[in-house]
């Protein structure tokens, strides 16, 4: 006999792919993170996404369902004991009008096999490590930001937010905060990781897209930092398509060569993003 879970009182099949919520905290009416059970065989390095997802609604002709899968970056280290997600909410998307309503003791589907290009894998060793992220791009960096292989390589790590509204920024902030008392990489981290929030349509100390920010070098003025130089410095990248394109241009303008697993280089972008 088939075993069956409630998930937003439907009841569906547990799947061998079933994880279980164990929390879930929802930032705006757009935002929210959740955690669940992390499966004992799943191995993965910070930085890299797995599919997750939910059962679709049943075909009205067959009464048969199927999965609804995404592509969704780990926002937590690879060391934790559980796995932690960001997500937006689409209200008509096919997943996330559905993922936004999950509450701990729900199950999600989750396909053990990570992949990903934003790992420390693909970069050349450097001394200074970028992360420019725009909306639930960050989740990614949410993991490395915790992985101390990133500040045993790196002597300087700058993580760049933008987002439209202050209120999107609260995960990223939040998270960054907390590191300082981390009792597992706190003083790994120490003064070596630097936050720069921007926003683009709600006042904010700093206002602007990261981009507009690089081509002027206010955002080196700003960090008291030279430009990027492919001698010194690697980057990471997650965010929109249009992002992802114009800071592939400006990186390149920059000197530094796209990376990936097979062939580090100086900077990285993660093409699965979803959001």
């Amino acid at each position: 006999m088939n075993e069956h879970v409630r998930v937003n009182n439907v009841s569906t099949p547990t799947l061998p792919d079933a994880q279980t919520v164990t929390s879930v905290k929802h930032w705006t009416d757009r935002l929210f993170s959740f955690r669940v059970t992390r499966p004992a065989s799943l191995r993965f390095r910070s930085g890299e996404f797995v599919m997750i997802g939910l059962m679709g609604d049943p075909d009205p002709k067959t009464g048969k369902q199927k999965p609804l899968l995404r592509a969704y970056s780990i926002a937590s280290p690879a060391w934790d004991d559980e796995l932690e997600f960001y997500s937006i909410k689409v209200q008509d998307g096919p997943l996330t009008s559905k993922l936004q309503h999950i509450q701990p003791g729900d199950q999600i589907i989750l396909r053990p096999k990570p992949v990903g290009t934003l790992v420390h894998d693909a970069l050349l060793p450097g001394k200074r490590l970028w992360f420019f992220a725009t909306g639930t791009g960050i989740a990614p960096f949410a993991s490395l930001i915790r992985e101390p292989q990133t500040y045993e390589d790196y002597d300087e790590v700058i993580l760049t937010h933008t987002c439209r509204d202050v209120a999107e920024l609260e995960y990223g902030r939040q998270l960054v905060d907390s590191l300082k008392d981390d009792p597992l990489i706190g003083e790994l981290v120490g003064d070596k990781l630097r936050y720069y929030p921007t926003t683009t349509r709600e006042q904010s100390p700093r206002m602007g897209r990261i981009t507009a920010k690089l081509r002027s070098g206010e955002l080196f003025a700003d960090l008291g930092v030279p430009p990027i130089s492919p001698e010194t410095d690697r980057a990471m990248v997650c965010g929109s398509m249009g992002l992802n394109t114009d800071l592939k241009e400006i990186l390149e303008g920059f000197g530094l060569r796209e990376g990936a697993n097979s062939d580090p280089a100086e900077y990285v972008v993660e093409k699965a993003f979803v959001g």
